[in-house]
């Protein structure tokens, strides 16, 4: 059976630092207040001029060198993000031509925070079966360019940043095992920037309205993402046949700490195997969890033979996860 697996990761993040200290002066929030409830302690801001493509251009770059890779030797690219440069063209497309991936075709995918584990098992799909052999999947955000920064609980949330993950195929038995993907859309009203499209497309009313910016009903999206994290966690532990113990890392989406924990111990799976990098980041969407990928990857938590889950929830509703035996 071909199976695909991952070559390499990099991650990129915007030099600029946002404290919840900085956030202060900025609208009726403090820091205990924003460690207590999210566990985010600062995010990165991109320049007014840098785009989602930017910063996926630098965390594609490291990706590749780690998978000693050129981009002229990429079948696919895709590019998961909510904060395209534009409507069209993909960014997926602008990312190829920086890199000058000549022979790989490129598109985007809408999946919000579930974006990557998406565009991870599309490229995996692809792969085994034998239709590509490399990969690019990107996630990119710069979220702090649809970010409402007169909106306390929103605002204290979001970040940019961007990762990436080269995958070819395997011939030793190790990769992508499974990946699971849900939606639910009746309940896309808990999470969304409701302007831009072609429903409430820019008029002066729709900006006078801030209509551009994210919207979030917080604590009903809380309730419904723990059980929904569980439960595909436990889909992908049933498919391969292996219980929370087998697990050796868990990278979850960095949207807020308490969820990170309430699931964890749900599953019963330890927090010294679970990647934190959300206090440092913040929400960075669809780059959350390449971004943390590539951190355990680079300090050693994840090496050959361990098996790491992916999990993933998000707006559309959205929710995903994927077993990897690295």
């Amino acid at each position: 059976m071909i199976r695909s697996k991952v070559l390499g990761t990099g991650s990129f993040a915007p030099e600029m630092v946002l404290t919840n200290h900085d956030l202060e002066k900025m609208v009726d929030t403090d820091d205990d207040w924003i460690v207590e409830r999210t566990g985010i302690r600062e995010r990165r801001i991109a320049d007014k001029d840098v785009a989602s493509s930017d910063l996926a251009f630098e965390a594609a770059k490291r990706a590749l060198k780690m998978a000693d890779m050129k981009a002229s030797h990429l079948d696919l690219i895709i590019v998961a993000t909510v904060t395209p440069d534009m409507l069209f063209p993909a960014t997926a497309c602008i990312l190829q031509a920086k890199l000058g991936a000549r022979n790989a075709i490129a598109f985007d995918i809408s999946a919000a925070c579930s974006g990557f584990i998406f565009a991870l098992a599309t490229a995996d799909n692809f792969i085994k079966t034998g239709a590509y052999k490399n990969a690019l999947v990107v996630g990119t955000e710069t979220l702090s360019k649809i970010t409402d920064w007169t909106d306390r609980n929103t605002c204290v949330l979001f970040g940019d940043g961007a990762g990436a993950a080269i995958i070819g195929q395997s011939e030793d038995g190790r990769g992508i095992y499974s990946t699971h993907l849900h939606t639910n859309g009746k309940q896309g009203d808990l999470l969304f920037m409701p302007g831009g499209g072609s429903l409430h497309p820019a008029t002066l009313h729709s900006i006078e309205s801030r209509m551009h910016f994210i919207k979030m009903r917080g604590n009903e999206t809380f309730k419904i993402a723990v059980r929904a994290l569980e439960d595909v966690v436990n889909e992908a532990l049933k498919c391969n046949g292996l219980r929370a113990s087998d697990i050796d890392m868990v990278v979850p989406h960095q949207a807020n700490l308490r969820i990170i924990q309430a699931t964890a111990k749900r599953l019963g799976i330890p927090m010294d195997k679970v990647v934190v990098t959300l206090d440092r980041y913040g929400n960075t969407s669809a780059a959350s969890i390449p971004i943390a990928l590539d951190e355990a990857v680079r300090d050693g938590r994840i090496g050959p033979g361990k098996n790491v889950i992916l999990e993933a929830f998000g707006g559309g509703l959205s929710w995903a996860s994927a077993l990897i035996k690295w």
